[in-house]
């Protein structure tokens, strides 16, 4: 008995010597890193100090600190950024749907600043800038190694006032000048309209007024086709559609679904994550929905095709989307300033993370661009016209018809018309009704 408590205390004893065998060296590099974290922060004081005293120029001291902390962010991802008091009031104002610029939104690659989506309506969209363009110099000045927050500084600018910026075009040879105007920009969050007997959002943004947009639109198009009956389907454009708020996103995925995870959102810690799941209801009683996306949506704009698309609620036509599968949180700092910083990545019901792979569309439809000399043609009235028997000197004339068949006809070829006119002037979306018209008749069918 006495061998075996002497071999247990051994043991025991033995145990305490690993222990502290594994532990010292953990203990110590622990010691280690923070004295290496405050030795930086010393050095960081130090290199502060000597600008101060001795660069060449008197320099801001608050700007020296400001630009510090902007860089400490910027390194982390293209997301995180410091906001000083006066872009912090800017971004409040921008939620909340209306701000002075140029209406683009950008982030940045390979030290340029890229265009995620133009804003509808707004000067940079007529001006004809386009997801993808890359912005290299502005009035003539590079913004090659600006930071984000610099290169956008460098873009704003009283309302009315004239900006050259220089733009890099994939199929474009040489580098090319836009002028743009600023303007006030007043977003509407949802436009709503009906093509034949679909109903079309078209969601630019995601802000405080999207989702009651959304709902108002989609009521009014409603009653004036005489009830969900007469509706076929409905097409949500979020095409170039840069993102926005998540609460809004998760509201817009909720307004179609009645059940079933929205989307969920992962940080670091496991306990940050978080999980959003559809409430019982959906406006549109279940009517068959396209989702058009391309490269400029982003973001918000992915949860909702995520989602849709993952429940098998929509089918999602057009182009792959931005991949944009981060989220921020805004923190307020002292002095009004703010830090956005990304605290997690977003993830579709089935699980998938879409950062940097966007959201592949179930039928890809690339947009044409029309050429210049199609839309000479068209202008000039010189497109080619078929004959029909109708033109045949001495045809036969149709006496089978009734006057409801005769007219029925002049509808179905004033549709067809319509339906024409519209691949000219926005294929995907002639595309998207077609797929709802053929959802359509495939219902009636069963």
């Amino acid at each position: 008995m006495k061998k075996f408590l002497m071999a247990a205390a051994a043991g025991i004893l033995g145990g305490v010597i690993v222990t502290t065998q594994v532990a010292a060296p953990l203990l110590a590099q622990e010691a280690a890193k923070k004295t290496n974290v405050y030795e930086q922060l010393d050095l960081f004081g130090d290199i502060f100090e000597r600008i101060r005293a001795q660069y060449v120029e008197e320099v801001d001291e608050a700007e020296l600190i400001e630009s510090a902390i902007d860089g400490m962010l910027s390194s982390l991802d293209p997301h995180s950024s410091y906001l000083s008091p006066d872009d912090a009031a800017d971004m409040r104002v921008q939620t909340r749907g209306e701000f002075g610029g140029l209406g683009i939104e950008v982030t940045q690659e390979d030290g340029f600043v890229k265009v995620v989506s133009p804003i509808d309506g707004t000067p940079a969209d007529e001006a004809g800038i386009e997801s993808g363009d890359f912005i290299t110099h502005v009035d003539g000045e590079s913004v090659l190694g600006l930071t984000l927050d610099e290169a956008v500084d460098l873009m704003r600018g009283p309302v009315g006032s004239e900006i050259i910026i220089t733009v890099v075009r994939e199929g474009e040879d040489e580098p090319f000048d836009v002028s743009i105007v600023r303007d006030t920009i007043t977003l509407t969050a949802v436009r709503a309209r009906t093509e034949r007997d679909a109903v079309v959002l078209r969601v630019t943004t995601f802000n405080d007024q999207t989702y009651d947009n959304l709902e108002s639109g989609l009521e009014e198009q409603v009653e004036s086709a005489g009830g969900m009956e007469n509706v076929s389907g409905i097409v949500l454009d979020l095409r170039n559609n840069p993102g926005g708020l998540l609460t809004q996103a998760i509201k817009v995925a909720d307004a179609f679904l009645e059940k079933g995870e929205i989307v969920s959102t992962r940080g670091r810690d496991p306990e940050d994550s978080d999980r959003f799941n559809a409430s019982e209801g959906d406006l549109t009683n279940g009517k068959p929905m396209v989702v058009l996306i391309n490269g400029g949506s982003a973001s918000a704009s992915e949860i909702v095709a995520g989602a849709l698309q993952d429940h098998r609620r929509a089918i999602i036509v057009g182009t792959k989307s931005f991949g944009k599968g981060s989220v921020q949180t805004v923190m307020p700092l002292r002095g009004e300033a703010a830090m956005r910083l990304t605290t997690s990545r977003y993830y579709t019901p089935s699980g998938r993370s879409i950062q940097a792979l966007g959201i592949s569309p179930d039928i890809v439809v690339e947009q044409p661009r029309r050429s210049a000399e199609a839309e000479t043609e068209e202008d000039e009235g010189n497109g080619p016209r078929t004959r029909s028997e109708a033109d045949l000197r001495g045809r036969l004339d149709n006496e089978s018809l009734t006057e409801d068949q005769k007219r029925q006809i002049e509808e179905d070829r004033a549709q067809a018309e319509a339906a024409a006119k519209l691949r000219e002037e926005d294929y995907q979306l002639a595309y998207a009704v077609d797929v709802l018209k053929g959802l359509t008749a495939l219902g009636q069918v069963r």
